[in-house]
Parts: structure tokens; C-alpha cells; sequence
């Protein structure tokens, strides 16, 4: 890590939570120096998020940490969904250890032990500087020079102002960032609901099912999840005369515990704490360079557990593209397409965690009367099972980067899979943070000189059973270094999609 003596950094990073540090450890991979700024000097200790699926799983891959989240996690079991007095009414099981990207679908963790992996990454890493213990106090995006960035050190409180060439607001849900661009949050609809969230330790295996417990219930939902080998979560609709301060201790929180466990002298609670469900997204997500991620841009609820997994996604999208534009490998406009890209993905989400709570809580005793007929009914439904535990998001909007057509077989905008090629290795291991041309048919003549200058490497379909079968029709695909799909169609057609002018990536290393 830097001593504070380095130049002006390229890029500065506001905010070092998960989102915050995933984004400065893909930028420093690709050669750019940048600063990291956060009100705290370490880890915040409570836990937050719990879950994280294969598609997020698979960017701690690229940070190079996979295998430590391995050693902190354990993969869920499937969703079991619950009658008022828990009484089980569905179960979906996963039944597949892995996914297409090479990981488990869903994953439980707790969340400190996340951020100890990524910070522990992010001071590996000579190209950023961390400054903690700092407030910032102003972004002003359109500056003279550029963005400017104003903070003060809290311990001497001494003021610095840096200017780099670009600003990540990753500064949570209260954002300064958001506002200093004028952006604001949009309300999306969703009745805002307060919830008790509880952990606890305990050194005692309490024998629940190793997945996700939802009691669907209009006057109290609960959630329940096992997040850890001695960690668990509960999550507790609080009823309007009721707040943190109702259940401050574990005699207060025995009868909402009771129908888990009734044994509670060996339970340690972690945390307790009051959140409110929110489904908001901000208006705008860019102003010159100043671009906003994570909470910072989208608030959701965790029925599908997204939350942290948005904000990584926004920064596994951005960070390379700004890499490309300050290696002058991409031209500045294609900045647009992180907007263009993320805003409906988010919103997508969004909606769906929405539309899941309120099938899941809504629509007072009426509503639990209906889940009791419905619920039962889903699990003999032909393909549900796959479709309620599919960690598939949506595909990405067309944008400069991501060329939709008739005739690309509905490639571009999604994910490449992670497969495991002939020599034994997964694709990614093998690609790294490069562009990647998969083809049936090798490029020739000034082709494959176009490729090797730009240094994007070609895969060839026959590596793989599983990437020749996922091309479809296609002969090709350009796919970038977020293994987003570019463009896919006839080898012809996607070589002259190719968009960078040099290698975006290898030009310092």
C-alpha cells in the first residue's frame, strides 16, 4: 500500500465498504492509482448483508479471493416458505452444488469477515492509497481541472483537496456524493417497513435446515437463515408500537425466537438492530466524472438478498470501463453505457425483491389465507423449482458495449459461462482481466493481428463442450473483462465490433 506520498490519483473511491473496496482493488488490477477515503480507519464490526450469489461469487474471483470467501461461507440450502404458525407450506432445495459460473448459487456469510478478505486484498495492492478517519466534506464535479474532492482528517483536522479524473460515490445510502450531483432518490413504490434484525452466536449446532426460512405472514414476517458455522440470523417485522428497545434483551426476544429455538442460554446476541425496507432509486447516476454506486444508487429490499451484491455488480461494470478511458483505449462517451446498463438492471431488481415481499407478506388475512391454498401447490408446478432458486439476473441494456441484434442468439448483455475448458482450468483463470474472442473458426491474416495487438485472447468453441454448446447459432463472441457479452454473431461481424484502439490492460503492467 502507498505512503500518502504518490502523485494525484486517477480515480478516488468515497466510501470503503464492499462496494467501495471491490471497485479500488479492479482498478488497481488494471494499472490505476487510486485513493480510497472512509470515515472509519477499519471494518465496520456489525454484520449487515448475509447472502451473495455465483454472479458476485464470481467477481471475488477476479479480485483474486474466492477461495478466503470459501473458508467464511457456507452454500444455502433452498427457500422454505412458512404458514403463520410455522407450518411449512413449500420447499425449494438446491440440488446443484455449482452454476455456469462456477460457483454455488447462493452463499451465506457474515458480512465483517467479507470486508476482513477485501480490505485485507485491497492493502496487497501498490496502486491504492487508503486514508481512514477522514470526512469528506465536498465533491464538486465540475471543477476547473476536473472532479475535485475535499476531505478532512479527523484526527488533525487538517483539510485536503485532491483532484483526480474521476470520482466513485460509494458513500451508502446517506450520500454526500448523490448530492453534491444533484441526483436524488425515487421512490419505487414499495410500503416502507421496519424490521428487527438479530444475530446471534452460539456454539451449539441448532439442527435448523440449512436454508432460508420465510414465515409468510401479513402481521409479522420473519425471516430466519443460518449465516455461518457458529452465526445466525433472524429478521423480524416489527408491528407499529413496537421498536428496538421492545426487545433489548433474550428474554424479551424468547417468544419471537420460540418457534426456532426455546433453549437460549447459550445464544449470544451480535447485533440488534432496526432497519427500514426501502425500494428507491436515484435519478441520475453521473454527473461529468462523479458516477454513484451501490446504496449510494439504489436502495432495495432483501427479499432476494441483492442489496450488497448491486453494489458490487455497479462495480465490477464501471471499473474497467474507466480503466479503458484513462489507458486512452476507450473514448470517454462510453462511460454512458454504465448508467445505460446498471439503471434498469438495478430497477429490475428492485422490482422483483419488491413483487417478492408482497407475495410473501402482503395482503393482510386474506393474503394468508391465499398463500395457504397457492403455496402448497407451487413445488408440482414443472420447472418452478428452477425458476424460484435461479440466480440469473437480468440482461443488461444495449448500450456502446453491449451490442444487441436479431442474430446474435441473445448473447450480448449476458454473462459468459465460467466453464471448465479441456487443459482441467476455468475459463476465467485462464482469461484474467482481459477482452476474450470465443470462436468456432480461427481468426486469420490481418485478424488475428488486430486480436494480438489488443491483446484480447481467443478461446477457441472446441475447448469446451459446454462453451461450444453455449454459442448457439453464433460462430462468435466478443465478451469484455467483466465477462459481459459484447457482441456475438458471425466471426465477421463481431471482429468489427472490436472497440478498443489499444490494450486497455497490459499497457502498464
Amino acid at each position: 500500500m502507498n505512503d500518502g506520498t504518490t502523485p494525484q490519483p486517477d480515480v478516488v473511491v468515497i466510501g470503503a465498504g464492499p462496494t467501495g473496496v471491490t471497485a479500488a482493488v479492479l482498478l488497481a488490477q488494471a494499472g490505476v492509482r487510486t485513493l480510497v477515503l472512509d470515515r472509519w480507519t477499519d471494518v465496520f464490526p456489525q454484520p449487515r448483508a448475509v447472502h451473495l450469489d455465483d454472479e458476485v461469487y464470481r467477481i471475488l474471483g477476479a479480485l483474486g479471493v474466492a477461495k478466503e470467501f470459501e473458508d467464511i461461507s457456507i452454500p444455502g440450502a433452498g427457500l422454505r416458505l412458512l404458514s403463520p404458525q410455522h407450518r411449512t407450506l413449500a420447499q425449494f432445495d438446491r440440488t446443484e452444488p455449482r452454476t455456469t459460473n462456477g460457483y454455488p448459487q447462493a452463499n451465506m456469510f457474515d458480512q465483517p469477515d467479507l470486508e476482513v478478505i477485501l480490505r485485507r486484498r485491497m492493502h496487497e495492492m501498490d496502486l491504492v492509497t487508503f486514508r481512514g478517519n477522514v470526512e469528506v466534506t465536498a465533491v464538486r464535479p465540475e471543477a476547473e481541472s476536473g472532479p475535485e474532492v475535499e476531505y478532512v482528517d479527523r484526527a488533525t483536522r487538517e483539510s485536503h483537496t485532491v483532484r483526480p479524473r474521476f470520482v466513485f460515490g460509494a458513500d451508502g445510502a446517506n450520500s454526500l456524493t448523490r448530492a453534491c450531483i444533484g441526483s436524488t432518490m425515487k421512490d419505487l413504490g414499495f410500503r416502507e417497513q421496519r424490521w428487527l434484525v438479530v444475530d446471534v452466536a452460539t456454539p451449539r449446532d441448532l439442527g435448523h435446515w440449512g436454508g432460508v426460512h420465510q414465515v409468510c405472514d401479513s402481521r409479522r414476517a420473519a425471516t430466519y437463515m443460518r449465516i455461518g458455522q457458529t452465526r445466525h440470523r433472524w429478521e423480524f417485522e416489527l408491528l407499529e408500537n413496537e421498536t428496538t428497545a421492545t426487545y433489548e434483551t433474550l428474554e424479551a426476544l424468547a417468544p419471537l425466537l420460540a418457534p426456532w429455538e426455546t433453549d437460549t442460554s447459550d445464544l449470544e446476541v451480535i447485533r440488534l438492530a432496526e432497519y427500514t425496507f426501502r425500494a428507491q432509486l436515484a435519478d441520475t447516476w453521473r454527473r461529468g466524472g462523479v458516477f454513484l454506486l451501490g446504496d449510494a444508487a439504489h436502495l432495495t429490499p432483501p427479499f432476494i438478498g441483492q442489496g450488497m451484491g448491486a453494489g458490487i455488480r455497479d462495480a465490477a461494470n464501471l471499473s474497467w470501463k474507466v480503466a479503458a478511458v484513462i489507458d486512452d483505449a476507450l473514448p470517454p462517451s462510453v462511460l454512458d453505457s454504465y448508467e445505460t446498463e446498471r439503471h434498469p438492471h438495478a430497477r429490475s431488481m428492485i422490482q422483483l425483491a419488491t413483487l417478492v415481499g408482497r407475495s410473501m407478506t402482503g395482503g393482510g388475512p386474506a393474503g394468508d389465507r391465499l398463500r395457504r391454498v397457492l403455496l402448497p401447490l407451487l413445488v408440482h408446478l414443472p420447472g418452478l423449482r428452477r425458476r424460484v432458486l435461479d440466480s440469473a439476473t437480468p440482461t443488461l441494456t444495449g448500450s456502446a458495449l453491449n451490442h444487441k441484434r436479431r442474430l446474435a442468439g441473445g448473447l450480448p448483455g449476458t454473462l459468459c459461462p465460467n466453464v471448465r475448458l479441456d487443459s482441467g482450468e476455468r475459463l476465467d483463470d485462464v482469461i484474467g482481466h482481459r477482452f476474450m474472442l470465443v470462436a468456432r473458426e480461427e481468426p486469420i491474416g490481418p485478424a488475428t493481428q488486430k486480436l494480438v495487438d489488443l491483446d484480447i485472447t481467443v478461446v477457441a468453441a472446441a475447448e469446451s463442450v459446454d462453451l461450444d454448446r453455449w454459442l448457439g447459432p453464433a460462430t462468435a463472441a466478443l465478451v469484455r473483462p467483466d465477462r459481459t457479452v459484447l457482441a456475438a454473431g458471425r466471426l465477421d461481424t463481431v471482429l468489427r465490433r472490436v472497440p478498443l484502439t489499444r490494450s486497455a490492460h497490459s499497457a502498464r503492467r
